[in-house]
């Protein structure tokens, strides 16, 4: 936890109200997202038990397997979900574009891109892991032979895999866990274990009378604020849990019956009629769950968007394109990663966690607080400007002195970015809360500089020891020629497709 995220959870317990982190909001929202709460089973790893699913908080759709156990029920589960999923894959690849790529090897060849991307919100990071399971659980099923499954069932675990995977990437946006997406954005005055819970972090962010409605808890008679919402959401009888596990209580006492009776029902309405009370009971359990994950998005979008979130859609529509050609190509997902494939995916993990840190400090100047609290940001008014100056080669470098009361730890000779436009500049000198740079490059015309890329006095700018550059990853082999000191080449060349293509064709095409 950083420093000025300590001093926000603080400020939050004294308030009882959560502290905002962001000014603008880090991630897309979809016109239409698809929320999806599920239910297993308890004891098993990835046996469904319910879920409630749709695109609109009125139009909410309950799938139910009666008998989590059946693997006919389980399979029929994962059919019908896999309908939904599947239809919001095929609207995103509605319309597409041409991009040509401008750097590299590949520098004049172009390629398609879907416009679009699905998302899918979960209550929970619990969620996350669950679906990506039920992705390993159902994508090698056969849709024929002995034990056939439906068509839907193991396309839908391998987007499963894809929307999982995707995830694990900072500032991506097909599969969110609302709880993670609320906590980057406000800090409440619990721990970020008790941020796990969806209902008691709304709570903290929104506290009052209406969101204890939306939890179908009892209001007291007197002004709420986040202590006494998150203790409101403590009760699982009352509010709860957002899944995929169910209260202990719940299980023993009320759904374990309800499938007993199922079990002993004839086949017939009888039957049919427990599998309705069933459905009915377990939809009780997850509307609370579905209306606060509507309020959340609501309150997300109340945010405005911050300005490189659509930069980092572009690598979920490349990701979403080469997954969905790979599938029409009939490339296989491998059961587990090569040492080249793992390296690769590694890279690009690391370079998305760079650029989305990177990023969120350029778009926020409360994310930006904290990089200037640690000396590796400053910012100030320009106190005098020399625009006439130039180096030992006749060419204009201009110099700025900067009056600031940041906490300076840069040192002569360091370069520095300009937060508002390409351009690098190098510190001269730091002295009394004086900063004098010489910029170096974004002037444009030697002679007649681009409006603006000289600083007018009076002018306040902000600086930088970092800044949004791709940097290409290293060279790999190719998986058949991986050292023995890494497995050797694998038995069976079935890679996963790489993610790494998303993010640099991405950045290739600037």
């Amino acid at each position: 936890m950083s420093v000025l995220g300590a001093v926000a959870r603080m400020k939050a317990l004294r308030d009882g109200r959560a502290v905002p982190l962001a000014s603008v909001r880090h991630v897309r929202l979809a016109e239409d997202p698809l929320v999806l709460i599920p239910l297993k089973l308890a004891g098993e790893a990835a046996a469904p038990l319910a879920a409630m699913v749709g695109n609109h908080p009125d139009k909410a759709r309950v799938l139910l397997v009666p008998q989590p156990r059946n693997r006919d029920l389980r399979f029929a589960f994962f059919a019908e979900l896999g309908r939904i999923v599947l239809g919001e894959v095929a609207a995103a690849t509605a319309t597409a574009e041409t991009i040509e790529i401008k750097r590299g090897e590949r520098k004049g060849e172009t390629y398609e891109r879907y416009l679009d991307a699905p998302q899918i919100l979960v209550p929970n990071r619990a969620a996350i892991d669950f679906l990506r399971m039920a992705g390993r659980a159902t994508r090698f099923r056969q849709t024929d032979g002995e034990w056939p499954v439906a068509p839907e069932v193991p396309v839908l675990g391998r987007w499963l895999t894809w929307f999982a995977d995707r995830s694990d990437y900072p500032g991506a946006s097909a599969l969110c866990a609302m709880t993670e997406l609320l906590g980057a954005h406000w800090a409440s005055g619990q721990s970020s274990m008790e941020d796990g819970n969806l209902a008691a972090l709304l709570g903290w962010i929104d506290p009052g009378p209406s969101l204890a409605a939306l939890m179908g808890a009892p209001a007291p008679g007197r002004t709420l604020v986040g202590r006494d919402m998150a203790e409101l959401a403590e009760d699982p009888l009352t509010v709860p849990p957002a899944g995929p596990a169910t209260d202990p209580t719940f299980d023993n006492e009320i759904l374990a019956p309800m499938i007993t009776a199922y079990d002993t029902a004839p086949e017939g309405p009888a039957r049919e009629h427990a599998e309705e009370l069933l459905r009915e009971r377990l939809a009780e359990q997850m509307e609370p769950t579905w209306r606060l994950m509507w309020h959340a998005v609501g309150l997300l979008r109340e945010l405005p968007e911050a300005p490189h979130v659509p930069n980092r859609f572009e690598g979920d529509r490349q990701s979403f394109t080469n997954f969905e050609e790979s599938l029409d190509e009939g490339v296989p997902q491998a059961r587990h990663d090569g040492a080249v494939a793992a390296a690769r995916r590694l890279a690009s993990l690391e370079a998305a966690a760079s650029r989305y840190s990177v990023q969120r400090a350029l778009d926020d100047p409360l994310v930006m607080a904290e990089y200037r609290l640690t000396g590796e940001a400053f910012q100030g008014e320009v106190e005098a400007v020399d625009p006439e100056n130039v180096n030992e080669k006749g060419l204009r470098r201009p110099l700025v002195t900067i009056r600031t009361k940041d906490r300076m730890r840069l040192e002569p000779g360091a370069i520095v970015h300009n937060t508002a436009r390409t351009q690098k500049a190098e510190v001269l000198d730091v002295a009394f809360g004086r900063v004098t740079l010489r910029i170096e490059n974004g002037m444009g015309n030697a002679r007649k500089p681009l409006p603006g890329s000289i600083p007018e006095e009076g002018q306040a700018m902000c600086f930088t020891s970092f800044a949004d550059e791709f940097r290409p990853g290293g060279s790999l082999p190719e998986p058949e020629d991986t050292p023995w000191t890494h497995g050797g080449p694998p038995e069976a060349l079935l890679l996963e497709p790489n993610e790494t293509t998303a993010e640099e064709m991405t950045h290739e095409r600037a």
